[in-house]
C-alpha cells in the first residue's frame, strides 16, 4: 500500500517540477530541461529527480543550475502538493536516454552489415 502512495507522490513531484521549470524559473540554462522521473525514499526525506536536456554538452552547467534552484523549486512544490514533509531534492542527470541512443546506433550498424 505504501508503494502506491510513493508512486503517486513521485508522479505529482515530476509533473509539478516540470511545470515550475517551464513557467516559474528564470534561469535560461534550465528552461529546456525534461524531468524523466523521480524516486522518493519511503520516509519522504529525499527525492532523486532524474532529468535530461537537449544539449548534452551542458549537463554539468545545467546540474549546477538545478542544484542552485532546488530551494526555490522545493518551496514551490510545498505550495502545490499537500504532503506533511516535502523531501529534499537531489538532481541527477539521466543517462538512460543516451544509452538507448547508443544501443540503437549499434543495432543500426549491425543491420547495415
Amino acid at each position: 500500500m505504501a508503494n502506491i502512495k510513493i508512486e503517486r507522490i513521485n508522479h505529482m513531484i515530476q509533473e509539478e517540477i516540470s511545470n515550475i521549470l517551464m513557467r516559474e524559473v528564470k534561469d535560461e540554462d534550465i528552461k529546456f530541461v525534461t524531468i524523466t522521473g523521480c524516486d522518493t525514499s519511503n520516509d519522504l526525506s529525499y527525492c532523486k529527480v532524474y532529468f535530461t536536456n537537449l544539449d548534452s554538452e551542458k549537463k554539468e552547467e545545467v546540474l549546477d543550475s538545478l542544484n542552485r534552484a532546488s530551494g526555490f523549486i522545493r518551496s514551490e512544490l510545498a505550495k502545490r502538493i499537500e504532503i506533511r514533509h516535502m523531501p529534499e531534492l537531489k538532481f541527477i542527470y539521466d543517462e538512460s536516454i543516451a544509452y538507448g541512443e547508443h544501443i540503437e546506433a549499434i543495432i543500426d550498424k549491425l543491420n547495415e552489415e
